[in-house]
Order: C-alpha cells, then structure tokens, then sequence
C-alpha cells in the first residue's frame, strides 16, 4: 500500500521520506515475522550469504561499469524471469510439490534477485539522478530484501 504513493511521490522531498519510513517499517515487519518462525540457524546462513553476495555483486558492477560494462540488457530476462518465478510460486500454493521444489525455487529466486542487485546497482550509477535517490534506495532495498528471504526459503527446505 505504501509503494504506489511512494512511486508517486518519490520527488516530494518532505513526502517521500516519511513514505520511505513507513515502507521500510512495513517490510521490516514482514521479514520480522518471518524469520520469528524459522530456526536461527538457518537466518543467520542466509543473512551471511546475503551479505557476501550483496557485497561482491555491487563491487562487480562498480568494476565493470568503470570499464564501460553496460547491464541494461538483463532488463527484459529478469521480468520475465520474475513472471516465471511468480506462476511457479502460485503453482507452488494451489498443487505443494514438496522439498525439492521449494529449494528449486529459493535457488532459482536467489539467481534472479542476484541479477536484479547487478542491474539495479547499474541503473543507480548510469541512470537515476541525484533527485532519484529514494526510487534508486527502494528498488536496491527490495533486490536485497527478496535475496534474503530467497535464501531462507532455500535453506529452510534444505534443514
């Protein structure tokens, strides 16, 4: 509910950080109750590999931008890969297809949000402006966030 208007409103500078607050307290929410039912062995498995990866993408994307590598071009494969990974998800809910399926999933995810921190790191150096940067903050915080909860779903199933 809170990204719509703050889609809207991304430029309004008092508006926009007050919506930027309430989105980030709603999906800290969220990925609060997550973790509040999985073993704390698996969220620190996945806040440690998300931090590595996050790291390693985004110093990637700073290297090969530097050399005039461009990522706009996994703009088209990622959607649609999101689109699959969202039908797969809903087949998941209607027809459960076991452990396996869910770790192809989180694996599959983890792939997919993995390339969306690379593409998204290039749209904040190559495209968003200085007034962008809120956009530019909610579009790489949801890339991490959904790593993170990819991996949990990866390493729940596997536990």
């Amino acid at each position: 509910m809170v990204l719509c208007p703050l889609y809207y409103y991304h430029q309004k500078h008092p508006v926009n950080l007050i919506l930027l607050g309430l989105f980030t307290v709603a999906i800290s929410f969220a990925v609060g109750m997550t973790c509040a039912f999985t073993s704390g062995k698996v969220i620190l498995e996945s806040a440690i590999l998300t931090t590595v990866v996050v790291v390693s993408l985004t110093a990637y994307t700073f290297w090969a931008v530097r050399r005039g590598k461009d990522f706009s071009f996994l703009g088209p494969f990622l959607f649609a890969s999101l689109i699959v990974l969202i039908v797969f998800a809903l087949i998941q809910i209607l027809f459960p297809l076991g452990k396996l399926s869910q770790m192809i999933y989180g694996g599959l995810a983890s792939l997919i949000f993995s390339g969306y921190i690379v593409y998204d790191t290039d749209n904040i150096i190559k495209r968003y402006t200085y007034d962008q940067y809120v956009w530019a903050a909610v579009s790489l915080y949801l890339d991490v966030i959904n790593l993170f909860l990819s991996l949990m779903t990866l390493f729940r199933a596997a536990d």
